[in-house]
């Protein structure tokens, strides 16, 4: 299993990147991410989209479509679509911690 150094914390990665360990996740290693990604500086607009979907990921055993972020979030999707551009779900959950959604090519 490969791993990278993000924020100065050794973590388990897969080859895309994401982590393999949500329990390695912290929001320093969120910011380095989105940063990484051309995402920033986070404002609690995105930190209240990390944060749903951390918890619902949690809660439901799997990550989130944009459409339950929407529905059960109470995030529009053009919030989403603004705070994360050129693919939201994919940058989020990346930034989140989370496995690469299944719905993302």
């Amino acid at each position: 299993m490969p791993s990278a150094e993000i924020a100065g914390v050794t973590v388990d990665v897969n080859e895309e990147g994401y982590l393999t360990d949500p329990g390695q996740w912290t929001r320093a290693i969120g910011e380095a991410i989105a940063a990484e990604l051309g995402i920033g500086p986070m404002t609690d607009e995105h930190w209240k989209v990390i944060d749903f979907l951390r918890k619902d990921t949690a809660e439901q055993g799997q990550v989130p479509s944009i459409r339950r972020i929407k529905k059960t979030g109470d995030i529009p999707t053009k919030e989403l679509y603004a705070l994360f551009p050129d693919g939201p779900l994919k940058k989020s959950t990346k930034i989140a911690g989370l496995p690469k959604p299944a719905s993302c090519i």
